[in-house]
């Protein structure tokens, strides 16, 4: 067995109860102390979500084991396999901002980050024509898309619904209804930067990212392991950053939109 080999988890009974018990206590911490949107009234909502994206997780990855290696030997399997990641992350994006035919909308600010990038290693001869490289450099920055995605999205919306009188006296200024729903969108939505930019302000120091620590397991040198990361962290800051601007773009034209609330009045 190689050191890299060694240097990982072993698949066994140990692992599958650590797992087990994990999940748990994270399901747990949530019902314990109510973290879920709606606390008042369905405390089980998150830990149910925990739970069943534990579940998920373990099926899925059992499934792409199972057909990675077909994957990244053919270009029609490689193709195919980064078409499912990128629809599974539009759709997810889209769920989480709105129940409405806008969700499918969420495909722009994932692409418009991540396929120039990719683009740009592939004619660049960076990185090659591989299912074992592309997957995964592709993997990262989908992920990261959509969680820009995600979080911009969401911040923006509930700034717009919680704020509507700014925007209404914004526009009685003589503000263009995009403009003044720019105001308040974009401010909240640049939260969405956080996460990259502490990730990579503290890499080497707090964290050893899954790249850099993958690469060292595979044999590569630290310098290798470290330019590979510099990489990753650059090219996901600015997949980010261009996530955020198409998402408050497309909310503040109306074009991504949640449905709107009924109003109800006083019983009668």
């Amino acid at each position: 067995m190689t050191l890299s080999a060694r240097s990982l988890l072993p698949v066994n009974i140990t692992l599958g109860v650590l797992l087990v018990v994990l999940l748990a206590v994270a399901a747990g911490v949530a019902w314990f102390f109510r973290l879920s949107p709606d606390s008042s009234d369905s405390p089980a909502g998150r830990p149910r979500e925990i739970l069943v994206a534990g579940v998920r997780a373990a099926a899925q990855l059992a499934v792409v084991s199972l057909i990675i290696t077909w994957a990244v030997t053919r270009v029609a399997g490689l193709a195919a396999f980064l078409v499912v990641m990128f629809t599974v992350a539009v759709r997810t994006a889209g769920r989480r901002l709105t129940s409405n035919h806008t969700w499918w909308l969420t495909a722009a600010p994932l692409a418009a980050g991540v396929v120039p990038t990719v683009t740009a290693l592939l004619l660049t001869g960076l990185v090659p024509l591989k299912g074992l490289v592309l997957i995964p450099i592709t993997g990262i920055l989908i992920g990261g898309a959509l969680t820009a995605t995600v979080l911009a999205g969401r911040r923006a919306l509930d700034q717009l619904e919680q704020r509507r009188g700014e925007v209404e006296a914004a526009m009685a200024l003589g503000f263009f209804d995009r403009d003044a729903r720019m105001e308040i969108a974009r401010p909240a939505a640049s939260d969405a930067l956080l996460p990259g930019l502490d990730q990579t302000r503290t890499v080497g120091l707090v964290t050893l990212p899954g790249a850099f620590v993958g690469m060292l397991l595979g044999g590569a040198s630290p310098m290798t392991a470290g330019a590979a990361q510099l990489f990753v962290l650059i090219a996901l800051m600015a997949v980010q950053a261009v996530a955020v601007a198409v998402t408050v773009e497309l909310i503040a034209r109306r074009r991504l939109f949640r449905p709107a609330r009924a109003e109800t009045g006083p019983a009668s």
